[in-house]
């Protein structure tokens, strides 16, 4: 895994680049695939539902508060840019690592 693709360090912050797939069955990690991390997401891309899931998920299977999960780019694209505190970057690569 070349976590530096779509894993960036940024001070106290970890930024991660994830390409969401909304619309799935289940919301679930994806791999990882042209520098982004994928994700499906189990909502439907309006009213910013799908990003509201994303952001929950994240912070269920990081263990962390929703309130440190903040999506920093792509509230209107497929393309997002999320970032979570520096202190949950093992778990954030075991993320990628699926």
């Amino acid at each position: 895994m070349d976590a530096e693709n779509w894993l960036r360090v940024s001070g106290d912050l970890l930024h991660i680049d994830i390409k969401a797939v909304p619309g799935a069955s289940k919301t679930e990690a994806a791999g990882i695939k042209d520098k982004r991390l994928r994700i499906r997401i189990a909502a439907a891309p309006e009213d910013g539902k799908a990003n509201a899931e994303l952001c929950g998920f994240l912070a269920k299977i990081l263990g962390c508060p929703r309130r440190d999960v903040v999506l920093l780019r792509g509230e209107k694209s497929r393309l997002k840019t999320v970032a979570v505190p520096g202190g949950y970057r093992e778990k954030v690569e075991g993320i990628g690592s699926v």
